[in-house]
């Protein structure tokens, strides 16, 4: 098991499977870097950053120069959401029981986080999860709420998130506003130039909107007819659009079936695997619009004050920005939120995720060495709730039992 010691130096592994958490993760992952006698970090891989089709995006983290990278595969075409998680928390287990870290870093509510989450508190070690404590439509929202319950130490960002996962039964004393990370790379001066990111890339579009669309998994039956008027509405609305490939979720097949059947060969669709983290936020920070369901334009969007279009349930009850267009996944209210939020003045910024500085806070709780004798054994820690009052009791006499007819069969 891992040392005791407060002294000790601390191995941590962050465990990443997709795109967006890498983003989230790599702040944190950086300023931890910037003091080895203290701190020794790990990276386990897997999800989405193994598979070529996706961009293979495992090598992001050899650009950033991340040692100690390990590659797992947990999935294959055709893979479940259960499958993956199962596969999952059998090859993290061995690897945790292989290099006996003192913390397990997880984010949000994918079910890679879930099964690090899982292996963790089954393996009595320390779980901080990153982001929860946060709605989000259709299973996600319960995986989020699971992995928090399956973790020590949370680092959510902001006030409301934290009242929510003491609503849940979480030790106060455990649950550290630290803002988003991802606010930390979206307000680096060393984020890349548009020209260069156009370049890189080659968009040649001097205005754009971004489509991210990934598949709601609880309601597969009417993705296809729901990614056949999103299409539509991409290519009757007669703008330029740049398109990332839907997550590796179940249905995610569907949507990039439609899409190379309706967008190739069309000169104002630009379509990408993946997109790197930081080039990604400057192609958002100058689009007209963002369109889909994806987080992106519920968190960071809104940050830079780029419109949103958000289709859909999937991201239901995780905002209440009034300058984000909730509209059904219908071609005809597509296109007309699409009018509405190209018509719109300049909108102001909202900086409700965090100032930038989510890495400081992170390291700082981690630097406390409180925080490393929080107890595996968890307990809920119930919050006052006040009585239910009960109903007065009445002196009339109850109503008459309806008679039963003569002609109804009576059971014997």
């Amino acid at each position: 098991m891992p040392s005791s010691d407060t002294a000790a130096r601390r191995k941590i592994v962050f465990l990443s499977g997709t795109r967006a958490d890498f983003g989230k993760l790599k702040s944190l992952i950086r300023t931890l870097l910037q003091d080895p006698p203290r701190f020794e970090v790990h990276i386990f891989a897997t999800g989405m950053h193994m598979d070529p089709k996706y961009g293979f995006t495992v090598l992001e983290f050899e650009k950033c120069n991340f040692p100690n990278v390990y590659r797992y595969i947990n999935s294959s075409s055709g893979s479940t959401m259960d499958q993956a998680l199962g596969t999952t928390i059998q090859g993290f287990g061995q690897y945790v029981r292989l290099i006996q870290p003192d913390l397990i870093v997880v984010h949000g509510d994918r079910c890679e986080a879930l099964a690090g989450a899982i292996v963790g508190s089954l393996n009595n070690i320390l779980v901080a999860h990153i982001e929860g404590g946060e709605l989000s439509g259709t299973v996600d929202g319960l995986i989020r709420h699971s992995v928090s319950k399956m973790s020590h130490l949370h680092f959510v960002s902001n006030v409301e998130a934290r009242r929510r996962l003491v609503q849940l039964g979480e030790d106060p004393d455990t649950v550290f506003v630290i803002g988003s990370p991802d606010v930390d790379v979206m307000t680096s001066v060393d984020l890349p130039r548009l020209e260069d990111v156009k370049q890189h890339y080659e968009i040649s579009f001097s205005e754009y909107g971004i489509l991210a669309f990934h598949p709601v998994t609880t309601s597969l039956a009417s993705l296809r007819d729901e990614v056949r008027q999103l299409s539509s509405a991409v290519l009757d609305s007669g703008r330029n659009w740049v398109v990332i490939y839907p997550n590796n979720d179940e249905g995610s097949e569907l949507i990039l079936h439609e899409y190379l059947e309706r967008f190739a060969g069309c000169p104002r669709v630009r379509m990408f695997p993946s997109l790197r983290f930081e080039a990604m936020l400057v192609l958002l920070r100058h689009a007209r619009v963002v369109l889909g369901n994806s987080s992106m334009g519920i968190r960071e969007a809104p940050y830079y004050g780029t419109p949103t279009v958000n289709v859909g349930p999937r991201q239901h009850g995780r905002t209440s920005n009034p300058d984000i267009l909730h509209v059904p996944c219908e071609r005809d209210a597509i296109l007309a939120a699409l009018a509405r939020a190209h018509s719109r003045p300049s909108l102001r910024p909202v900086r409700e995720w965090g100032q930038g500085d989510s890495h400081v806070r992170f390291r700082r709780q981690l630097e406390r060495p409180e925080i490393w004798s929080t107890p595996v054994q968890k307990a809920f820690r119930d919050i006052p709730v006040p009585p239910i009052p009960r109903a007065p009791l009445s002196s009339e006499p109850p109503p008459p039992r309806a008679l039963m007819s003569r002609n109804e069969p009576r059971v014997r």
